[in-house]
């Protein structure tokens, strides 16, 4: 059989890839330091994981620009601050990073840096071309440690009992309780709380049984929402 010829979109982030990734990521990763990020194997996995291959050809351009872009269904690809910010405070909670679990798939970009960071990844999508398009994404780039369901990720994840951290990529006024009770004792949520348009990025530990929380960074995200969708 003959090898099939990549796609135009393909061909576009390969030359992309070629042209100014590279250079790209590492002035990306340079701006992040500057705004605070200091975890070494975070900063790593900013500048290793080729954001643009998780964008439309025509958001090539802005793809290491430091702001959210959208992908489509009313979703967006976090900023890229927010992403390391998230990743950082995930793990300096987590006591160990061996599973953790993502709520909001989306592209999949975050579960590519968070594949770089935890042994395996779990991540739930609601909207099912959404978690499609993040399989694809996630196996143009080799990346074999994230396991992805489509499914209501306000009830966690299905067949897995606990995890050592869990990350939420979009915002509620209060976290759905099913997802604390997936905690391991000693280990942490990170997930955007509050009010449509003003949410704070909120670390949740189940220490022993018993939820302390602190808040952070001031942030924005779109809503969490139930149900499932094609």
């Amino acid at each position: 059989m003959l090898p099939t010829s990549p796609n135009s979109d393909q061909r576009a982030a390969r030359q992309f890839e070629t042209r100014r990734s590279s250079r790209a990521r590492t002035k990306l990763v340079e701006r992040l330091k500057r705004k605070g990020i200091r975890n070494p194997a975070v900063l790593d996995a900013l500048e290793t994981v080729p954001r643009h291959l998780f964008l439309d050809p025509e958001q090539f351009d802005n793809a290491y620009v430091d702001t959210a872009l959208p992908i489509g269904h009313a979703q967006t690809i976090s900023q890229p601050f927010v992403v390391a910010l998230m990743s950082e405070m995930v793990l300096a909670a987590a006591k160990n990073n061996q599973r953790v679990l993502e709520i909001g798939t989306g592209c999949g970009y975050q579960a590519a840096i968070l594949s770089h960071l935890f042994e395996k990844v779990y991540s739930v999508e609601r909207i099912l071309s959404l978690s499609h398009r993040a399989g694809k994404n996630l196996e143009l780039l080799c990346i074999n440690n994230v396991t992805l369901q489509h499914g209501d990720g306000t009830d966690g994840w299905t067949g897995q009992e606990t995890f050592d951290a869990i990350i939420v990529t979009a915002a509620s006024d209060n976290l759905p309780q099913p997802l604390l009770r997936l905690l391991k004792p000693n280990t942490c949520l990170i997930a955007p709380i509050g009010a449509p348009g003003y949410q704070q990025l909120t670390t949740l530990r189940n220490q022993n049984g018993l939820i302390s929380s602190e808040t952070t960074e001031a942030v924005r995200f779109v809503p969490l929402l139930s149900g499932t969708c094609d």
